[in-house]
């Protein structure tokens, strides 16, 4: 009787502990058979402005993305570092801009001028209405490209690459004639004077009131000449008063300009001494150069313009 009642108390006991878990089905997909893949796909067919725009989105986009982004990891350190770099190439950004505007506005409103001035040189001397010269730009070159060459090194190799060294890039520089033509044929180049008998009668109206530096917004929108910078000049005259005036080449640092600050201060460059004059100011452009003081000049140019005082 005992061992009955251990067994069912055991029997019991275990059957308190035993936790039940309830079943649960799973089920499992099977493979689409090809058909059914392919109505699938037919599905999300795109149109061609779709694949149009993917194309523009994952390539043209990516690929500016990647530019702009290596710009900004080359370029933009060394602007945030150097302040002095950083304002230059700004100032020179919206310099060019403003050479680009001045010289359409420029065209735009002497439009008069264009069709009238040659009609005028026609009728008053024979030749061109038009006349070229070669002029010396911006040297745009580093300096002491050469200063590590080794000296037993050929001499044809140490020879500058611009043979004929002007100190800048040349280019032609486009004025209203106001000279006979074939003005240079006989004399070569020399100096314009104030009572030069070469300039003719129109000339010397075109000289004073600068009309004949209007096709020089020509010259402004190729980027060889700016509004505002030093006068540019022959290479001839360059390599010669480089040798006469102290920092004479030190002008070529900036593009030449159609009025500058020595154009609207002093007169004819008949003399080494008034070259020295306009040295002088072009240098304190060069060292003060800003967009403010390229306004004032641009400003002060149209008194010249109305007055006739500095031209040449």
């Amino acid at each position: 009787m005992n061992n009955n009642t251990n067994q069912k108390l055991n029997i019991r006991s275990q059957s308190e502990h035993v936790v039940s878990i309830p079943s649960r089905e799973y089920s499992y997909g099977s493979a689409s058979t090809v058909e059914a893949a392919q109505e699938a796909s037919s599905i999300g067919t795109l149109t061609f402005s779709e694949q149009l725009n993917f194309l523009f989105a994952e390539y043209f986009k990516g690929f500016l993305f990647v530019i702009l982004t290596s710009v900004f990891i080359f370029a933009v350190p060394k602007l945030l570092t150097e302040s002095r770099t950083r304002a230059l190439t700004i100032y020179n950004f919206v310099k060019r801009t403003m050479d680009i505007v001045g010289a359409i506005v420029g065209i735009i409103l002497t439009l008069p001028v264009w069709i009238i001035l040659p009609i005028l040189i026609k009728l008053d001397s024979r030749g061109p209405v038009f006349y070229s010269q070669v002029r010396v730009g911006k040297n745009s070159r580093k300096k002491g490209r050469r200063v590590y060459q080794q000296a037993d090194i050929d001499d044809n190799r140490s020879r500058d690459r611009r043979r004929d060294n002007v100190f800048g890039k040349t280019f032609e520089v486009l004025k209203f004639r106001t000279m006979v033509n074939d003005a240079e044929k006989n004399s070569g180049p020399v100096w314009a004077s104030k009572n030069d008998t070469r300039i003719t009668k129109l000339g010397q109206f075109l000289r004073n009131s600068r009309l004949d530096e209007i096709p020089q917004f020509l010259n402004i929108l190729k980027g060889d000449m700016s509004l505002v910078g030093p006068r540019p000049e022959r290479p001839k005259f360059v390599q010669e008063l480089d040798q006469k005036v102290e920092g004479y080449a030190k002008r070529l640092e900036v593009k030449p300009g159609l009025t500058g600050l020595a154009q609207i201060e002093s007169g004819y460059d008949d003399s080494i001494s008034a070259v020295v004059t306009k040295v002088e100011h072009d240098l304190h452009y060069i060292e003060n150069q800003s967009i403010w003081f390229d306004i004032k000049i641009m400003f002060k140019t149209i008194k010249v313009v109305c007055t006739g005082h500095g031209a040449h």
